[in-house]
């Protein structure tokens, strides 16, 4: 949240295709050639060159280090059945002393987030594409074929319904009597938070070629933050949609579509008036909130989610290293390689930590001083995608199956 108001400024990993959305799969043929001897076969020569080749394209093995803290989990639940290989990256929402989760077949849930106690439960046929966004007693949903579910966040039961054009894989954001809907269209859509009407709708027209997956809008006072999978960041007017300024994050260029994805596919972070969000094309900005001002810009980046703490930012890149940014000049202060391909998550801060979790299940705490390695845990054999959450000291995450996991960090 802002801790400053403000005026108008006018005073990750599937793809997709824009035609028809349809996933990409990249095939790649190896042409085989000939073994003029039997040693050929079994190793030495062009073959242990090509397991070499192999191997280095596979992810990293996880490092032996001294765990130097102690991670805890306090509690396991289930969402449901899970994403699989869906690529929405959904993740559980956490407000007022409760975690909100939603899978893709099992409605949405409430858990006490410190033991885990469910709280209530709403069953739907529908199959849901989004995280919950929480807000204003709402909490909502969106599903893979449009519909929006605003339910009563005390009691779990539904408040009204609505729909957009496209699937829902983003969290909705709520607040100032809005409901602001991303969907995987490249529009966002408006709904009064009181009895769903549409409100207003703006589009942004899709590159050709862009990572699979979404992430929420922020609300700053009167202006809705959105990140694009073009590489711009847009400020909207939340009264009317209006577009007031937009931003390069990273500039979409490049021989190749491959080559010229650049998407914003991590919710930007708003820190008083300064918003910070990265890009695909492993590039990171701070801007001006008020007038779309770029105040430092960094060549380390990903599309995950970063992560504030009170000195860093915090980004996972597509390579699988971290990097803690200095928040004031975007300066790298520390690079966390060891993780290389490993599929990352985005990542949370957990007290003196800084958490991402892998395609293997496996959560890792890092030292916000310089990056190194605190604790490893693994939170189940399914593949952590979306962001852990962090809220009253407790982290909570949730795995490709629909798996939620507590953690508490410390000696």
């Amino acid at each position: 949240m802002m801790s400053e108001s403000f005026p108008p400024a006018n005073q990750r990993p599937g793809m997709r295709v824009r035609a028809g959305r349809a996933m990409v799969v990249v095939a790649c043929v190896l042409a085989l050639a000939g073994c003029g001897t039997i040693k050929g076969w079994f190793g030495g020569g062009p073959e242990s060159e090509k397991t070499k080749a192999k191997k280095a394209g596979e992810p990293a093995e996880l490092v032996e280090f001294s765990a130097s803290t102690e991670a805890s989990r306090i509690w396991s639940a289930s969402a449901g059945k899970g994403e699989g290989h869906l690529g929405l990256r959904q993740s559980p929402t956490v407000a007022d002393g409760r975690v909100y989760a939603a899978a893709v077949d099992g409605g949405v849930r409430a858990f006490d987030l410190q033991t885990g106690a469910s709280a209530w439960r709403h069953d739907t046929d529908l199959r849901l594409g989004s995280g919950p966004g929480v807000g204003d007693g709402l909490v909502v949903v969106g599903s893979l074929k449009g519909e929006v579910i605003a339910l009563d966040a005390a009691t779990g039961a539904e408040r009204w319904q609505a729909k957009v054009p496209n699937e829902v894989i983003a969290a909705p954001v709520i607040g100032q009597g809005m409901v602001i809907v991303r969907s995987n269209d490249g529009r966002v859509t408006a709904f009064d938070a009181a009895n769903g009407e549409r409100r207003w709708f703006w589009n942004r027209e899709l590159p050709s070629l862009t990572v699979r997956g979404s992430d929420s809008a922020v609300l700053g006072p009167g202006i809705v933050f959105v990140g694009n999978d073009d590489g711009t960041l847009a400020a909207l007017s939340l009264a009317d949609g209006r577009q007031m300024w937009d931003v390069p994050v990273a500039q979409p260029d490049g021989r190749t579509e491959l080559d010229r994805m650049a998407d914003i596919d991590g919710s930007p972070i708003i820190d008083g008036t300064v918003l910070y969000a990265s890009s695909y094309r492993q590039s990171t900005l701070a801007i001006d909130a008020p007038s779309g001002r770029p105040i430092w810009g960094s060549d380390h980046g990903g599309s995950n989610r970063p992560a504030l703490s009170i000195d860093k930012l915090l980004v996972s890149d597509r390579n699988g290293s971290v990097w803690g940014l200095d928040r004031s000049s975007g300066n790298a202060s520390w690079e966390q390689p060891a993780l290389a391909r490993r599929s990352l998550s985005g990542v949370a801060v957990h007290g003196d930590y800084a958490v991402v979790g892998d395609f293997d299940g496996y959560l890792h705490w890092l030292n916000l001083s310089d990056g190194s390695f605190a604790v490893r845990k693994r939170a189940g054999r399914a593949s952590i995608t979306g962001a852990p959450v962090v809220a009253d000291g407790v982290l909570v995450v949730q795995n490709v199956d629909g798996d939620l996991t507590a953690w508490r960090v410390g000696q």
